[in-house]
């Protein structure tokens, strides 16, 4: 079956969007499609992301959020969205570049020329190499393989075009070291992983950090206020589920009606939300609640060190001779 039919047939069956490694992580479990390289997830995003940019409105998908797709006659697609500027570029360079090298001139040109990203900014070329740098320095940190690689002063390309060599064998090791650490938080005593929970909001900026009570999935377990460049400072009450299974909307409510004065909410867990909680926690006219699904706390821990040892080694190559 090809990618896109095992995209349709995965979203036709949730009946809502989904982020693109849950559905491939569904395509895979169910046999759809099978993936040579050792990124599936990236191939599937960029077929998406391909797919929308070339058929716009008369494609069968719609992406409903960053990363989120579904599926027409599903919940209702937003009008005239537009990629990430990172998006953009990878789907520029798996459409356009023909497996080599592109200037982020040129992949910035090719976006805007296909009304991929829509911005005001005076300088949308430095915004796009920014976001493409800042990405490959966060997806090393967190251990994972990035989707862009920099190859010569401004040239970018996709990583998935050699799926071979050092780099590969890195990333299964990662991977691996990935699986373990979640076996872990699954297998952790409830009132470890909520003070884990408090650890993590600290190393990400979070102040004055409070697990309010042992055990308690009813309620809020842990209170701190998010602090950004000493400058905004916002009071969030957090919800830790250590579950497999989606999140749902009622959680979300309860999370909202569970609030003080002056607070937002966070839920964090190991699982994923599902499409009804997704949108319940962005609705416009109550106060919004942070969503951090498993994938997103697990990228986080590695990023910061938590549960994990970084090691590295010298590679040593030929000298190059002298003419």
């Amino acid at each position: 079956m090809k990618v896109l039919d095992a995209v349709r047939r995965v979203l036709e069956e949730e009946g809502g969007p989904l982020h693109y490694k849950e559905i491939t992580e569904r395509i895979l479990d169910q046999g759809l499609w099978r993936a040579e390289g050792l990124t599936p997830w990236n191939t599937v995003n960029a077929q998406l992301a391909v797919d929308i940019s070339r058929n716009g409105d008369q494609s069968l998908f719609y992406r409903a959020a960053p990363g989120v797709y579904g599926i027409r006659g599903g919940s209702a697609p937003e009008p005239g969205a537009r990629m990430s500027f990172l998006d953009a570029a990878e789907a520029v360079l798996e459409e356009h570049a023909g497996q080599e090298p592109m200037h982020y001139r040129d992949i910035t040109g090719k976006a805007l020329d296909l009304n991929l990203i829509e911005t005001e900014g005076l300088t949308p070329e430095a915004t796009m190499y920014a976001s493409i740098l800042a990405e490959i320095q966060r997806q090393n940190k967190r251990g994972e393989l990035p989707r862009f690689e920099k190859l010569g002063k401004g040239y970018v390309g996709l990583t998935r075009w050699h799926e071979q060599g050092l780099p590969y064998q890195i990333e299964v090791h990662n991977r691996e070291v990935r699986e373990c650490l979640m076996q872990r938080l699954g297998a952790m005593d409830p009132t470890a992983f909520e003070e884990l929970a408090g650890e993590l909001l600290a190393k990400i900026g979070f102040e004055d950090v409070v697990v309010t009570r042992a055990g308690g999935d009813g309620g809020i377990d842990v209170r701190g206020t998010l602090v950004v460049g000493d400058v905004i400072r916002t009071k969030m009450a957090v919800q830790v589920k250590r579950w497999r299974s989606n999140i749902q909307a009622p959680v979300v409510q309860q999370v909202r009606g569970s609030l003080g004065a002056h607070e937002q909410g966070l839920i964090i867990t190991t699982g994923d939300f599902s499409a009804g909680a997704r949108q319940e926690a962005e609705q416009p006219d109550k106060t919004p609640i942070a969503l951090m699904n498993g994938e997103q706390m697990l990228s986080l821990l590695i990023e910061h060190d938590i549960g994990v040892v970084r090691k590295s080694y010298d590679i040593i190559e030929l000298e190059e001779d002298e003419e």
